[in-house]
């Protein structure tokens, strides 16, 4: 007889963006220290795993301009999450931190010092940034290319580890008796010489209560999915609906067990969105309120600038797509979050199949095909959508988003997690005391005798 799987829950906060009803009457501030407490406190009281906090380096432009659907004014994200360290007890705290503009030993000591003051809660996102406009910010200057990209942050990610690791779990001795502090003279020496980064000398912080904090990781193209699955405990995953999303999940794991892993130490969690009703035709209602109030004719316009690389403000949101084709080889009009993975022709060519199928206008497109993954319908629709959707292996769990922030999670806490626990398949209380514990990952081999291997 088959057990259920145990769902995965992370709260997700991202910011200003076209998911984000900022305007609404009940939303909060985006920087305000309330906005990320009352989260995390209701994420921990839904029995969520961990509150995950997403990070912009630059403000985006359109033609040299700001544009308001943007991360202004967000806070650092290890400030942030060590203050709410301070007001949850469970609850894993993960943050998006740059790898290509921040440099291993500084990065190492901030996240185990996080893993310190929070008991062993911390999870590290790691991203690279795609473009020169993000690092005109930092001292670096310009950017990496793709390849070079990856190869910094695996090096980077080696590199926390073997600082990480520089010191055994029986180094810190303390005995006041004896007067002894240190087990060994040597603890927290490293050295770590690689492409990326040639450094050595002594790490200052002892080894954290998890080892080490948890890494997470979003792979879809193959080499990012290699990575991810490399290097990563867990892997955000864009597919929100099945078939895709089962077609990726085996592909993720296989390629773990090609790595010498256990698939099962890997998890994949895609990013959701959810709208409620008292009944389903009223959640069909209130999401097509939502979707029309977040993709107003600019924002549908602004989203489809960044495939085309033309301005396009002369069309009629509520037109047809545009006319003519994409131009790759322009100055960028949309700077700091940019189309530049896929191919544009090839994006627009299924767009205007997808739309003269369905019959869209611009607008109706752009709500079609930028969605998240909503789980729609009553409570208990919905707790039976997420639970199908992660038994039939679509994935290990969700991290929940809402349009409405910071407010918006305490719906789905209230009316749908009370659900999934009946069902037996999200926790009723927390067993762990880390977060490597409570996400199901195997606890790490313990540390004793002698002092890190160097990269």
């Amino acid at each position: 007889m088959s057990t259920r799987k145990q769902i995965i829950l992370g709260a997700y906060l991202g910011g200003v963006n076209h998911h984000t009803a900022w305007w609404h009457p009940d939303a909060g501030s985006q920087i305000d220290f309330s906005t990320f407490e009352h989260t995390a406190r209701t994420a921990e009281r839904g029995r969520f795993d961990f509150f995950f906090l997403a990070e912009g380096l630059a403000l985006r432009e359109r033609a040299g301009k700001i544009f308001d659907q943007d991360i202004v004014g967000r806070p650092d994200t290890l400030p942030v999450l060590a203050s709410l360290a301070a007001v949850t007890t469970h609850l894993g705290l993960a943050g998006t931190i740059n790898a290509t503009f921040n440099e291993p030993y500084e990065l190492a000591r901030q996240f185990a010092t996080l893993d310190h003051l929070s008991g062993g809660r911390t999870a590290w996102n790691v991203v690279t940034s795609f473009d020169a406009f993000t690092g005109r910010n930092f001292r670096r200057g310009g950017f990496l290319d793709r390849s070079r990209r990856y190869e910094r942050a695996a090096e980077m990610i080696e590199a926390l580890r073997t600082l990480w690791d520089s010191w055994d779990d029986e180094d810190l001795v303390a005995d006041k008796a004896t007067g002894r502090f240190l087990r060994r003279p040597d603890a927290g020496t490293f050295a770590i010489k690689g492409n990326q980064f040639d450094i050595h000398g002594r790490f200052t912080v002892p080894r954290s209560p998890q080892g080490r904090p948890v890494i997470l990781q979003a792979g879809v193209s193959p080499e990012g999915r290699d990575f991810a699955a490399r290097h990563s405990d867990a892997i955000f995953s864009p597919f929100g609906k099945l078939p895709e999303a089962a077609d990726f999940y085996r592909d993720v794991k296989a390629r773990a067990a090609k790595f010498g892993r256990n698939p099962d130490d890997l998890k994949i969690l895609p990013s959701a969105s959810f709208v409620l009703g008292d009944t389903e035709a009223e959640a069909g209602e209130r999401y097509r309120e939502v979707r029309e109030q977040q993709i107003t004719g600019r924002t549908a316009l602004i989203l489809l600038e960044q495939v085309w690389n033309r301005d396009l403000s002369g069309y009629d949101p509520d037109g047809p797509l545009p006319d003519v084709d994409p131009d790759p080889d322009a100055p960028p009009i949309i700077e700091g979050r940019a189309f530049v993975h896929q191919d544009r022709f090839a994006t627009v060519a299924r767009w205007r199949e997808i739309a003269e199928a369905k019959k869209l206008s611009l607008r109706e497109l752009v709500i079609d095909q930028f969605e998240r993954g909503p789980f729609v319908g009553t409570p208990a629709q919905v707790a039976q959508q997420i639970d199908d959707f992660v038994q039939d292996d679509g994935s290990d769990g969700l991290i929940i988003g809402s349009h409405l922030v910071p407010r918006g999670l305490d719906e789905f806490v209230d009316r749908v997690v009370p659900l999934l626990q009946e069902r037996g398949s999200l926790r009723a209380e927390y067993t762990g005391t880390t977060l490597r514990d409570n996400l199901g990952l195997p606890p790490l081999p313990r540390r004793s005798g002698s002092a890190a291997a160097a990269v």
